[in-house]
């Protein structure tokens, strides 16, 4: 679990080494806003990818599995695209921002109702971690919830560790692929995301 009052000590001890005065009237009460803004936006640290897909298990019955590797894939996958979020870089705690999601899957007899998607995009990306990993955690709960190995995540986002530090990059994009199953096979499918 995440220890708020450590993060206020931290924080606190950040002011003054930054050199400021953390008894100043607008620096007052920044360690316990800190430490509930952290609180909320690392939630995802509170989880594993199976707890994740255990809170987001809300599957219906589609009727539709295709086993059959002659069968046509095309009609039968599910697209959530542009879906909002961020996450914090692992290197520098720095800010993953207009960040997109793009998530399909082809259906194995069980589909996912969408803002269960977009949840666990959104509690993925609630971690200290690398662009490449969250959709890698994306593509395993979806797995895990849906039961289909046939699943691809799309994440494109501006990282504040290159647009507004280092090289200052304003317009820089990272666009990360994570494919598993016949989106891997069929490069076809990936006109979907």
């Amino acid at each position: 679990m995440i220890d708020k009052k450590a993060i206020e000590e931290h924080i606190r001890g950040l002011i003054v080494a930054l050199g400021d005065d953390p008894e100043r009237e607008g620096l007052k009460d920044t360690p316990k806003r800190v430490a509930r803004m952290y609180e909320e936006v690392f939630e995802g640290m509170n989880h594993t990818n199976h707890e994740i897909a255990q809170m987001f298990n809300k599957t219906f019955e589609d009727g539709i599995c295709e086993d059959d590797e002659e069968k046509d894939a095309f009609g039968r996958v599910v697209v959530l695209k542009d879906i909002d979020m961020f996450s914090y870089c692992e290197h520098h705690m720095a800010l993953m921002y207009d960040m997109k999601a793009s998530v399909a899957y082809i259906p194995c007899g069980r589909v996912i109702g969408l803002s269960k998607i977009a949840r666990i995009c959104d509690m993925a990306g609630r971690r200290l971690q690398l662009q490449e990993r969250i959709g890698k955690d994306i593509a395993d709960i979806l797995t895990e919830v849906t039961g289909s190995g046939d699943v691809a995540v799309k994440l494109e986002a501006c990282h504040s560790c290159v647009t507004v530090r280092g090289i200052k990059k304003s317009n820089a994009k990272t666009t990360t692929l994570e494919l598993r199953g016949r989106f891997k096979t069929d490069r076809d499918l990936l006109t979907y995301i």
